[in-house]
C-alpha cells in the first residue's frame, strides 16, 4: 500500500493541514447528492483529499448531452448508473477511502437517514426540491450544508445550516421562472468552478479552519469573469415553511391538489385528488374546506410551491408539497 505521506504529501505540507489535519479528514463522512456536473469536481477533490467515507446518491443515468460537463464519465458509459460509475471513479482514484453508491432518487423518505449518517452534506443535484428537502433536514440537525446552483454562464455556492442560517433564510422565495440546465443550458467550466468551490468549502469545514464558509455565499459570473460574495450570518429564518413530503405520506384526511394535467399525469397522485392549475387556483380553491392539510402535487415541485404561496393567505391550515416523478 502506498505510504500516507506519499499520497497526501502536497497537502500535508500546508500548515493548515499537517498530519493531524489529514488524520481528521480520514474520519469525516460526507454525503454528496448528485453525481453530475457539480458532483464531478466535488467527488474528484474529496476523494483525492482523503475524505474517509463518501456516500453518493443519484438515480440518473449517463447521457450524451451531459458529457460536456460531467467529466467523471466517458462516451462508452452512456446509459449506465451515475452513482455507481462515480463511486468506482473515486475508489480507483483513492483506494484508501470508503465509497458507497446509492442508485436512487433523493426523497423526503430517504433523506433523513442519509443526512443522519453524514458530517457534511453537499448538494450537487439539479433539483430545487432536493435542495430545500436537504436544507430543512440539515437546519434541524445542525449539519453543515454546502449547496450550489449553476445555470447558463453563472451560479452560486454557499455554506448553509450547521451554525448558520438555512437555504430558506437566503432564498425564501423562488424566482418567477426557474429554469434548469436541461431547459436553459450551462457551460461546462461554470459548474467546474462552482463544484470546486463546494469541495473547498467542505474541506475547510472538515478541517475546522477559520473563517468558516458557513454563512457565506459566493456568486460567479463567467461572462464577466467576476465573483461577488456576502455573509448572511444574521439572515432570519422564514416564519412560514411549506415542506416537501413523499407521496406515500399523504393522509386520507388531506385535501389533495393535482397540478399536473391529464396529458402529464393521467393517473393523479391519489384517487381523490382534485385537479387545478396554478393560473386558476386563486379563484377556484375552496377556502371553506374542513380539511386540516392541503397537499399540492406537481412534477418538480415548482408549481406546487407557487400554488402554496397563492392559497396561503386564504388558508389557515398546513400546506405540504409533493414533487412527483
Amino acid at each position: 500500500m502506498m505510504p500516507l505521506s506519499d499520497r497526501y504529501d502536497r497537502q500535508m505540507i500546508l500548515p493548515e493541514i499537517g498530519a493531524d489535519g489529514q488524520a481528521k479528514l480520514a474520519t469525516v463522512k460526507m454525503l454528496v447528492v448528485g453525481a453530475g456536473g457539480l458532483g464531478a469536481p466535488v467527488l474528484s477533490y474529496l476523494a483525492g483529499a482523503g475524505i474517509g467515507h463518501i456516500t453518493i446518491i443519484d438515480h440518473d443515468l449517463v447521457s450524451a448531452s451531459n458529457l460536456h460537463r460531467q467529466t467523471l464519465f466517458t462516451q462508452s458509459q452512456i446509459g449506465q448508473s451515475k452513482a455507481e460509475l462515480a463511486a468506482k471513479f473515486c475508489s480507483h482514484l483513492n483506494h484508501e477511502i470508503d465509497v458507497t453508491a446509492i442508485n436512487q432518487k433523493l426523497t423526503p423518505l430517504n433523506a433523513d437517514g442519509l443526512v443522519a449518517m453524514a458530517d457534511i452534506v453537499l448538494d450537487c443535484a439539479d433539483s430545487f426540491a432536493a435542495s430545500y428537502i436537504l436544507s430543512d433536514i440539515c437546519r434541524d440537525s445542525a449539519t453543515p450544508f454546502i449547496s450550489a446552483s449553476a445555470l447558463g454562464m453563472g451560479g452560486y455556492v454557499g455554506g448553509f445550516c450547521g451554525m448558520a442560517p438555512s437555504l430558506r433564510a437566503v432564498f425564501p422565495d423562488l424566482p418567477a421562472d426557474l429554469a434548469s440546465c436541461a431547459s436553459a443550458g450551462v457551460l461546462g467550466p461554470v459548474v467546474g468552478v462552482l463544484g470546486s468551490l463546494q469541495a473547498q468549502m467542505a474541506l475547510t469545514i472538515a478541517l475546522g479552519l477559520i473563517p468558516s464558509p458557513l454563512g457565506h455565499l459566493i456568486r460567479y459570473d463567467a461572462s464577466t469573469m467576476r465573483t461577488a460574495h456576502f455573509r448572511f450570518d444574521e439572515a432570519p429564518e422564514p416564519t412560514t415553511i411549506h415542506s416537501f413530503i413523499d407521496a406515500s405520506a399523504i393522509r386520507d384526511d388531506d385535501f389533495v391538489v393535482e397540478l399536473r394535467g391529464m396529458d402529464e399525469a393521467p393517473i393523479p397522485v391519489t384517487p381523490n385528488a382534485r385537479r387545478f392549475d396554478v393560473a386558476t387556483i386563486a379563484t377556484q380553491f375552496p377556502t371553506d374546506t374542513a380539511y386540516s392539510r392541503v397537499v399540492l402535487c406537481c412534477r418538480s415541485g415548482l408549481r406546487a410551491w407557487r400554488a402554496a404561496h397563492i392559497i396561503h393567505p386564504k388558508w389557515n391550515g398546513e400546506i405540504a408539497l409533493v414533487a412527483a416523478t
